[in-house]
């Protein structure tokens, strides 16, 4: 295996020695440039993480950050700078806008201490996606994925903070690609739509988490909530409630037992048709979720209008929350919820730290890598009977 090598840009040298001796010390190859030509000139896709200072001369990160999200760059950032926090986190936001992968921040000063939590380099979780990348997926083959039922399920629990009870599961779809192996959701679903395969793939969806959802829950006295991601394009079919009812029928279930998450910016498309299916859902006995809460635009002028039942704060907010930014949006985002009678569910829950903050504050349910990452559902059943249940603290 290839070791890993991190590429340090700074035109500061004290700062670069450090970063460079810090990675010495854990064996990990480092290359340091001062500038962009010398950065561009070294950056290969050997490089598993990159050390990217915002203020330079003649060219600064973040027109660095504008020509890496010109090449699809795959490989993790970590910003530096001595600005204030609210431009880094600002730098952060644009970075993920760009299609780049953030793991995180440093603020100068800092110490050798601060570096050890992204001195662990992701090799292999950057491999994966630069394999990805070079993937190019033809149309015929998502037709032919669809006929020979090749779209697998992942299923990650949900948490009730206040007792640490597993009350749910989101089903989350994964393409098991016979060549290319297990692909991952954002490479597929924007083609599906596209090719208006979306419904189809929705419907094959829903019928195998409503059949595996009872071995999931095993043994136990009360149901799991199924929570389905449902495309946009589904609230625009005025006959999608009476399909999504007969299907839950069919494999013997209540439609109370299942969620329906739609994105904040789905709901906004055509609004009226969109209140017709959502309400006749609702009158139907399902459950709304208005997924990645606080990453669409005008929400918060329809939400009292949207016949939701739980709101879900999107990942980006939660594992940020050492942001005080975003430690707001979070805990506006609960009250907010609360207020309108709403359950709150956060995603991207990852520490002890985490879970902390969203108990004191009263969120009410918690998904993430700190409880388990989205599982087979043999895995699933297997983490439910071992570890099905929260920390404490």
């Amino acid at each position: 295996m290839t070791p890993p090598r991190i590429l340090i840009i700074d035109d500061d040298p004290d700062v670069a020695a450090l970063i460079a001796a810090a990675a010495q010390h854990k064996s990990i190859d480092y290359i340091v440039a001062a500038d962009s030509d010398a950065f561009f000139a070294a950056l290969t896709p050997e490089i598993s993480l990159i050390f990217l200072d915002l203020v330079m001369p003649k060219v600064d990160g973040v027109e660095v950050l504008r020509m890496l999200g010109k090449q699809t760059c795959g490989t993790p950032i970590v910003l530096m700078s001595g600005v204030g926090a609210r431009v880094l986190e600002t730098a952060v936001s644009l970075a993920k806008s760009l299609g780049l992968t953030v793991t995180g921040h440093l603020r100068k000063p800092f110490r050798i201490a601060d570096l050890d939590a992204f001195l662990q380099p992701p090799a292999e979780t950057k491999k994966a996606v630069r394999k990805l990348r070079d993937i190019v997926l033809r149309d015929d083959e998502l037709t032919r994925a669809l006929l020979r039922d090749e779209f697998v399920l992942h299923y990650q629990p949900q948490i009730e903070i206040a007792t640490g009870e597993v009350i749910g599961v989101e089903a989350l779809v994964r393409w098991q690609h016979p060549d290319h192996g297990l692909i991952y959701p954002d490479s597929f679903i924007a083609r599906c739509e596209g090719l208006e395969l979306i419904s189809q793939l929705g419907s094959q969806v829903a019928a195998r988490a409503l059949s595996e959802i009872a071995d999931l829950s095993g043994k136990r006295s009360k149901p799991l909530l199924l929570s389905l991601n449902v495309s946009a394009f589904s609230l625009l079919d005025l006959s999608f409630p009476d399909t999504m009812f007969d299907l839950v029928c069919k494999h013997h279930k209540k439609p109370e037992e299942v969620v329906l998450e739609v994105t904040e910016t789905g709901l906004i498309r055509e609004l009226t048709q969109t209140l017709d299916v959502l309400t006749r859902l609702r009158m139907k006995g399902f459950h709304i979720s208005i997924d990645d809460f606080g990453t669409g635009y005008a929400m918060m002028q329809q939400l009292q209008n949207i016949p939701a039942t739980e709101i879900k704060i999107d990942r980006s907010f939660v594992m940020n929350m050492n942001n005080r930014s975003d430690r707001v949006m979070v805990l506006k985002t609960i009250e907010i919820g609360h207020e309108l009678g709403l359950k709150v569910v956060a995603e991207g829950v990852e520490t002890a730290a985490h879970l902390d903050i969203l108990r004191t504050h009263g969120c009410d349910i918690a998904q993430g890598y700190l409880f388990s990452r989205p599982l087979p559902p043999a895995d699933f059943s297997i983490w439910l009977t071992n570890l099905g249940t929260t920390p404490s603290s």
